[in-house]
């Protein structure tokens, strides 16, 4: 007798499998969602001899080529992914709704430097919506290497890859996939999982590269399953802050890696939004800072920290008045409030200046987000002035790490930092103490004929080394 095909029930809503039908998923409790499938993969001897065996491969025989990357167009992107877009690789990119997602996939295709077909895939807009968008960004010109498939079905999907043979696959959002296979509901785990491997399975194979979109949930974090992040190569965070101000007043966008398989994660890209879309942002370095005549306001300092290969001076704003309650707060966005916390402990146990019945608010002006350990010393000052009222010296840049007891550490890149703030106007540099005779040349200020750093030279040194931070209040506060 011939064989019966094998069926199961498969969960339309989780992806949920059982041997027979059930009124309600056990899983997911949803009722009436269980729909019979065929079972796949499950073929006879005969067709299991015939499938082609797969055979490895000596490291050495490998082409060092099938590693090369694809620059995007977008120098800040390309910073980011670590040089631009590895073949062979899936990016993806999340971010709240509206922060520019699509028009950094589209702008993208645009300006990618290759020669190759670009296939931008949408579920949530039409071709027309996408043109509009075009025209808009000004990429009508370059639009001619871009075919657009406005779908979400998965099949679909993959037939017009396999005719197309795109080198970019722009996909937009990863939550608009779905598969027959995997269910009749997108947005499901089980159909986000599953598309997405389908999609990642072909550009592995082939000379391509992906691009997917995201949500995010109220928390900041991509929507989904968490596995998603761990199939991709590489993610990023779009992100947006409404105080945020770029060149003209336009809005500040930054885009941040927290997963690169060929890169590091230490980059930031700074961005614009304007009627032409997403611009990058070439010199960073002032971007941040808050033109002022006179001296500074008490609790406000300049920062110079390290993101990626660059550095930017940003502006710290510390204020402390007497807490509402038996318990002091800190409200901090954009430093993490238990490193406020800890440098107000350090403040208080080493200069004797009581802050646990304040409440502490500190803010950075442009909206960046600051992870570096070098605005420990410069946190410590602001908090100081601001409970003090005492201000900080104008034209005076500050950076070190803090540790517990009261020590300034040597971070790297310190010449960097101090280079440009001298080359921004400043006229004084807190920072740690050399730890070598070539640190010490390498903290002195530029020589005004050649630019570059010369040895010390007593007064005329405008570096101020602080060993602790009761050293380094009084050489700033003097």
């Amino acid at each position: 007798m011939k064989k019966q095909k094998a069926f199961i029930f498969k969960c339309s809503s989780c992806g949920h499998e059982e041997p027979k039908w059930l009124g309600r998923c056990p899983e997911c409790g949803e009722w009436n969602t269980l729909a019979e499938t065929p079972v796949a993969g499950r073929g006879t001897a005969k067709e299991a001899a015939g499938r082609t065996i797969p055979q490895s491969m000596p490291l050495a025989s490998v082409d060092p080529l099938e590693g090369s990357r694809i620059s995007s167009g977008i120098r800040e992107l390309d910073r980011v992914l670590g040089g631009g877009v590895m073949k062979h690789s899936a990016v993806l990119v999340g971010g709240e709704p509206g922060i520019g997602k699509s028009t950094l996939l589209l702008q993208t295709a645009a300006a990618a430097e290759t020669r190759g077909r670009i296939l931008y895939v949408s579920g949530e807009e039409s071709a027309g919506q996408i043109r509009m968008r075009a025209d808009r960004l000004g990429i009508k010109e370059k639009a001619e290497k871009i075919e657009i498939l406005c779908s979400g079905n998965l099949e679909d999907i993959q037939t017009i890859i396999e005719a197309v043979k795109p080198v970019l696959i722009m996909v937009d959002s990863a939550q608009t996939l779905y598969s027959l296979e995997a269910g009749l509901t997108p947005g499901t785990l089980n159909q986000m999982k599953f598309c997405t491997w389908e999609l990642i399975s072909w550009v592995k194979e082939h000379d391509a590269a992906l691009f997917l979109t995201a949500h995010v949930t109220k928390d900041g974090m991509i929507s989904g399953p968490k596995s998603l992040e761990h199939m991709v190569d590489t993610v990023l965070y779009f992100e947006q802050n409404d105080r945020a101000a770029g060149p003209g007043g336009q809005d500040c966008r930054f885009l941040r890696g927290t997963k690169n398989r060929f890169g590091s994660v230490d980059e930031t890209g700074i961005f614009t939004m304007g009627e032409k879309g997403l611009t990058a942002v070439d010199d960073p370095s002032s971007l941040f800072l808050v033109t002022r005549e006179g001296e500074l306001p008490p609790g406000v300092v300049t920062a110079a920290v390290a993101e990626g290969t660059r550095t930017l001076l940003v502006e710290i704003q510390a204020l402390t008045v007497p807490a509402k309650g038996s318990i002091s707060r800190v409200f901090s966005d954009r430093i993490d409030s238990a490193r406020v916390s800890r440098v107000a402990a350090a403040i208080e146990k080493h200069l004797g200046l009581r802050l646990s019945d304040q409440d502490l608010y500190i803010n950075v002006a442009g909206g960046m987000r600051i992870t570096d350990v070098g605005v420990d010393l410069a946190l410590a000052c602001a908090l100081y002035s601001a409970r003090t009222g005492i201000p900080c010296p104008a034209k005076t840049a500050i950076c070190g790490e803090l540790s517990l007891a009261g020590e300034v550490r040597s971070l790297r890149r310190l010449a960097g930092r101090i280079k440009a703030a001298l080359g921004l106007g400043f006229e004084k540099f807190l920072g740690p103490l050399p730890e070598t005779a070539r640190d010490s040349r390498e903290v002195s200020p530029p020589s005004e004929k050649s630019g570059v750093p010369e040895a010390r030279s007593g007064e005329k040194n405008n570096y101020l080394p602080a060993k602790d931070l009761k050293s380094a209040i009084k050489a700033i506060y003097k």
